[in-house]
């Protein structure tokens, strides 16, 4: 029976430095800044520089996640990196983040849920950190979805970006049904039934190469805006909470137009609402950490503030966190 909370205790994140414009697109495809952004809210993005691997920016969040804790590697015993642009195909990325931040105790293990991951990721540590099974898990959203992209189709390379963001969950004493602070509740849900409206057309046992990522891009709008909405829903009966009881909702940054509906959907006022989508587009895992860790930064995400966050991916997957912060 799982016992205790899971608490943040540190956020960080990191962009690579190279940054790709919409105008700096329209030079390289059939595109223009005003048909991406009416279509997706995207201005710009960043792009991982030559020779920077995912598990680089993973580093980089996590590095920044501990020094915001106040803990070095010496505290964590449990790595998780979601990711779908891992550095190999084995060993995880996890263990090479793992060793590069000198983390010598614990598990260390990757999560792939595409877009879903981060959200999936809260949740297995959650439940792992209230299991015993760890006392403080590093958890990262790391991708370089640019490495997947078809350069030539202008409906997906316009959407996606690249970074890294990372949260610091420690199992405490307590219970947050009393309104102590840590996770309160998750969601997550798949239905592999739709894997061929978001895929990447190669892998390993398949193709033997990466391959590119596919979409049809109207069928996810329209499923993304039903299955959010119901993870939403279904974290907040399940916690006895009410939408207006949110005080920050920081959903995945796929699209703006999505990001538009699914507030009107379920009636959260737009000033609740944490966008990044405008300057990072599409980072799939590492979009909620980095919308956290923008609205930590800045001062609008405060200890006690109840924080709803949700994703959906590939596969499809989508879920929803519930964090008392």
């Amino acid at each position: 029976m799982m016992t205790g909370r899971s608490v943040v205790v540190g956020c960080g994140a990191y962009l690579p430095a190279r940054v790709l414009t919409n105008h700096d697109l329209a030079r390289m495809v059939d595109t223009s800044d005003e048909w991406i952004v009416e279509r997706s809210g995207i201005r710009e993005r960043r792009i991982a520089a030559e020779g920077e691997l995912t598990s680089d920016l993973a580093v980089a969040a996590g590095q920044a996640a501990l020094e915001k804790a106040g803990l070095s590697a010496g505290d964590i015993d449990l790595v998780l990196v979601a990711t779908a642009t891992p550095d190999r195909t084995f060993p995880a990325t996890a263990a090479r983040v793992q060793a590069r931040l000198g983390i010598l105790q614990g598990a260390s293990f990757d999560l792939q849920a595409v877009c879903s991951g981060f959200v999936y990721a809260v949740g297995v540590a959650d439940s792992m950190l209230r299991n015993g099974l760890a006392r403080r898990a590093l958890v990262i959203g790391a991708e370089t979805f640019s490495r997947i992209l078809d350069w030539t189709d202008r409906a997906t390379c316009v959407l996606f970006g690249d970074g890294a963001g990372a949260l610091v969950l420690e199992a405490r004493p307590g219970d947050v049904g009393t309104g102590e602070r840590g996770v309160v509740a998750s969601y997550l849900r798949s239905d592999g039934r739709l894997e061929d409206l978001l895929y990447v057309d190669g892998g390993p046992s398949s193709t033997g190469k990466v391959g590119h990522l596919r979409m049809a891009g109207r069928e996810v709008f329209r499923h993304a805006v039903t299955n959010i909405s119901e993870a939403v829903e279904t974290v907040l009966a399940r916690s006895g909470y009410k939408i207006e009881d949110i005080a920050w909702f920081v959903p995945h940054q796929a699209n703006q137009r999505i990001l538009d509906a699914t507030a009107r959907r379920l009636g959260i006022p737009p000033e609740k609402v944490v966008t990044t989508v405008a300057v990072h587009g599409n980072t799939s895992a590492a979009s909620v950490p980095l919308a956290l860790s923008v609205a930590v930064e800045d001062g609008r995400i405060r200890e006690g503030d109840l924080v709803l966050t949700e994703a959906m991916g590939g596969g499809f997957t989508w879920g929803a966190n519930l964090i008392r912060w």
